[in-house]
């Protein structure tokens, strides 16, 4: 018996990578997968509408059971249809993975309205969509769980996504507010920033070697190391994690602490900005310099 026996999920994005590796680990531990992927190019362009039938038909090859669907999770209408097919299908709805997503990198000084837009489109708007509308049938059950993909390009930082990095840091908050606004009804929600090679990370320049040796780390890491973290966070035996973000890594799984005040400066009688500049050394040592996560992560992955 699987962990998610009898359980429902959604899996967006899920025709190939982490979405994939996410919807047949979750298949594997007993839970009826509705996979979602449009077909579309890691740009965001064209479409296969056969994409998630291929998974599906793995899904079951497997013993497993699961339905496609290719609606795209951009179309507001999209995430009630979704959850409605979920409900149709298999009788019930128990985890909403939002994994969708698409890249448009570029220099913050050369991005484009539609290149910061459809981003956002994808991986905010799209995930609020579904998380909306499952949000009502996980209230009327009162229960319930949603997994975002966030990324430590956003927790941390990266050269030419900011249309990326500020979709992904906007999950993290939608994850929290929903994580507050519905724990009254027993529903809970987490984000992940995965470690994978995938079709998103393939992307990642590799022209200098230390790029080159960041890449070879990212390929050690497969998008099935993820799915375990998934199936756990959606499954009765985290039913007191909630507002979290987590990180895998491989064989590493990571907790990440969240904004709190750091250090504080007190001046009874006001500021002027000249006292400021006087003041701010006193804060230096935690101020969080301009890094990005290679920077951070710089060990080979166990």
């Amino acid at each position: 018996m699987g962990i998610l026996d009898g359980k429902t999920t959604i899996v967006t994005g899920a025709g190939g990578g982490i979405g994939r590796a996410v919807a047949m680990g979750l298949a594997a531990e007993g839970a009826n997968v509705l996979v979602n992927d449009i077909g579309a190019s890691l740009q965001g362009d064209g479409e296969d509408v056969d994409l998630a039938a291929k998974v599906c038909a793995e899904i079951k090859a497997a013993g497993g059971r699961a339905c496609p669907s290719s609606l795209s999770i951009t179309d507001p209408a999209a995430g009630q249809d979704l959850v409605t097919e979920a409900m149709d299908t298999f009788g019930g709805l128990d985890l909403v993975v939002n994994n969708a997503g698409i890249l448009r990198d570029r220099m913050f000084h050369k991005m484009s309205h539609r290149d910061f837009r459809d981003v956002l489109e994808v991986h905010l708007f799209g995930s609020f969509s579904l998380s909306r509308a499952a949000a009502s049938q996980f209230r009327e059950q009162e229960s319930g769980a949603f997994v975002h993909m966030t990324s430590t390009s956003a927790l941390i930082g990266n050269f030419g996504q900011a249309n990326y990095m500020a979709a992904k840091m906007a999950l993290v908050g939608m994850s929290r507010g929903i994580a507050l606004d519905m724990a009254r009804y027993g529903v809970r929600s987490n984000c992940i920033a995965p470690f994978a090679w995938s079709r998103m990370t393939s992307s990642i320049p590799s022209e200098t070697p230390e790029e080159k040796q960041r890449v070879e780390r990212f390929k050690q890491m497969t998008p099935e190391k993820v799915a375990p973290l998934v199936a756990y966070l959606g499954s009765d035996l985290a039913k007191d994690v909630s507002g979290h973000v987590l990180s895998v890594r491989n064989n590493e799984i990571y907790v990440f602490n969240q904004m709190r005040p750091a250090h504080t400066l007190r001046r009874p009688e006001g500021w002027t900005a000249r006292a400021i500049a006087e003041a701010m050394p006193e804060a230096a040592d935690v101020l969080t310099p301009l890094e990005r996560s290679s920077d951070i992560f710089t060990w080979d992955p166990i």
